[in-house]
């Protein structure tokens, strides 16, 4: 079993700063594009500068 833990995900839509929360294995860019993408489906494209960090 895979162990998940909380991360916050900051990024750009369309320029504009926004930030999720996504349990993931690890805090890697692909894995949060990938939560990204199941958030916004077809606006997943216009995602910028993601960053990653363990949630508090």
């Amino acid at each position: 079993m895979t162990q998940t833990i909380k991360y916050v995900i900051k990024y750009k839509l369309d320029g504009e700063r926004r930030f999720e929360f996504a349990f993931m294995p690890e805090a890697s860019v692909e894995q949060a594009l990938q939560a990204l993408q199941k958030i916004h489906g077809d606006d997943a494209v216009k995602i910028s500068d993601i960053q990653v960090s363990k949630a508090l």
